[in-house]
């Protein structure tokens, strides 16, 4: 019966799984003649292709043993067959064991290179170091989570990459169940992208580690934590023990390896089940400082480090003729804050507000290029663009900086939009006895930008259900029902007569017929009734 479910389980997991292959060492480091383990694990398969012995320079690596593990969850099950090998260096040094070609059925895996530091002895090996940045408490457990921020001090306002790691056990088969997010309070943090996934050992611990970035703004100053990170994932777990624990054979540190539990000894004799538990990352101090005093004038809070390219077109017009002003600001900070440039000297020109967008180079925003574009109009002869100014504070620096675009040459044609004045002319005296009619200049078109003139037709803004014509639509469906029910009834009338009348005939004609079957009549009778049936019948057919 075992077996035969055990097949069963088995062909589920050959259409459901996807085929993968992973290869891991109990420890990336150790000393000469102490040996390591090494495990490849064939998911999605019952079985598979691999070597016996694998070559590799300055070890010898044979395999040690096989054995196959099952999940069910849900009535879905997963299989995984493990190959484990015993790895002895011969010298020391630094090695590398090569990829090995796995074949399951049709389809060919491979592993990844793997590589392993040996000592020639106890005392110069750095095994026991932690890897920098990870977090030593969280090295043995199934779980880890970490947050890194580059930065220990900025400014109010200053955008702060940021990173989440999480980390996981293949061997828990995990699940995530609740996303990442970043607790405190006296920040903002934008919203969370996954950036990558790999494969990572720690301390001799396979993880597939996922990293997730995001940004973080201070909204004002003092010394903040940011953090702890917090999700919750799902992992498998025993049941139950009913044998003492015994240490795994991988276990060679006395670490506690939590998968020496009988349950991923044997599989087979107890199924896990998934229990939930909670990923905690340690906190993160950040010291925010306020923004120095002596603002110059247009600073929108941009902040971060930016450059500024500007163009024109066209830049041959007509006076009072449109001309967009392009200006792209490229760059990493805080693009939420980046406002349009300003015009230092805004004399004989008319400007209209600016449309922007933004184009991000990255997976959160901190640095790409936003573009503005200005129009701007021309209200005299001019030979060139007003100077674009953009303002933004520097972190690194810790000053602020003004961008000035350059001379932009135009060429603008004929005369002032508003006309000058006609020459005074003293009164009584007229030349050559005629008077003189004033002219005014007339005024161009201008772009239209906003309408201050009420339209001809002014609409209505009262709901539909209270306007007249609504209602008056409403009599054209009721008069036509009206009309329905007034045919059907003359209708029913008519039908009503039609009936009546083949009734009285029916009862005249069957009366007729029996004056006829009577042996009484005499034969001038018989003859005229026989004559009003016939007639009764042609009515009753017609």
């Amino acid at each position: 019966m075992l077996g035969a479910l055990i097949a069963v389980a088995g062909d589920a997991v050959a259409f459901a799984d996807s085929l993968n292959v992973t290869a891991v060492l109990t420890s990336s480091e150790t000393v000469l003649g102490e040996p390591v383990q090494l495990q490849i694990r064939v998911t999605g398969a019952r079985g598979a292709d691999a070597p016996d012995e694998i070559v590799a320079d300055g070890l010898e690596i044979h395999r040690t043993g096989t054995s196959q593990h099952f999940e069910m969850n849900n009535f879905n099950v997963t299989s995984s067959v493990v190959y484990d090998y015993t790895v002895m260096p011969l010298k020391a040094g630094t090695f590398t064991i090569p990829p090995q070609r796995i074949r399951v059925g049709g389809n060919s895996l491979s592993t990844p290179a793997l590589r392993l530091n040996v000592a020639d002895s106890p005392g110069s090996s750095s095994a026991s170091r932690p890897r920098q940045g990870a977090q030593p408490g969280n090295a043995g457990k199934l779980v880890f989570a970490e947050l890194i921020v580059p930065k220990k001090t900025a400014y109010v306002g200053e955008i702060v990459p940021a990173q989440i790691r999480l980390g996981f056990d293949p061997r828990a088969y995990p699940r995530l169940t609740d996303g990442p997010e970043i607790t405190g309070q006296g920040f903002t943090a934008q919203k969370l992208q996954q950036s990558g996934e790999n494969e990572e050992t720690v301390d001799g611990r396979l993880y597939h580690v996922v990293t997730f970035k995001t940004a973080i703004a201070a909204a004002r100053a003092g010394k903040f934590e940011i953090g702890p990170v917090k999700a919750k994932a799902q992992v498998v777990v025993s049941r139950s023990r009913r044998s003492p624990r015994t240490r795994s054979p991988f276990d060679l540190f006395n670490m506690d390896d939590p998968f020496s539990d009988p349950f991923f000894a044997n599989p087979l004799s107890q199924f896990g089940e998934r229990r939930e538990i909670e990923i905690k990352s340690e906190p993160v101090t950040l010291e925010v400082k306020p923004l120095p005093t002596g603002a110059p004038p247009g600073f929108s809070g941009a902040i971060g480090n930016f450059t500024m390219a500007t163009d024109a077109k066209p830049k041959s017009v007509q006076v009072g003729d449109p001309i967009t002003v392009t200006s792209a600001i490229t760059g990493r900070g805080n693009f939420d804050r980046v406002g349009a440039p300003v015009i230092e000297d805004e004399g004989g020109w008319h400007k209209y507000p600016s449309s922007s967008k933004f184009a991000k180079d990255d997976e959160v925003g901190i640095s790409g290029t936003k573009t503005f574009e200005t129009v701007l109009s021309p209200n005299e002869k001019k030979q060139s663009l007003p100077v674009m100014a953009f303002a933004y504070f520097d972190p690194v620096k810790e000053q602020y900086v003004t961008l000035r675009s350059d001379p932009i040459a135009i060429s603008v044609q004929g005369g002032a939009v508003a006309g000058a004045s006609p020459a005074a002319v003293p009164p009584g005296s007229t030349p050559h006895g005629k008077a003189t009619k004033s002219t005014t200049a007339t005024k161009p078109q201008d772009i239209l930008y906003q309408l201050t003139e009420r339209p001809k037709v002014v609409q209505s803004f009262a709901p539909l259900y209270a306007r007249l014509a609504f209602w008056s639509a409403q009599l054209i469906p009721l008069l036509a029902l009206l009309g329905l029910i007034g045919w059907k009834i003359r209708q029913a009338r008519i039908d009503n007569r039609e009936a009546r009348r083949i009734a009285a005939l029916q009862h005249e004609a069957a009366e007729l017929m029996r004056k006829l079957h009577r042996g009484d009549a005499t034969p001038r009778e018989y003859y005229a009734e026989a004559s009003r049936v016939v007639r009764v019948k042609a009515a009753l057919a017609s």
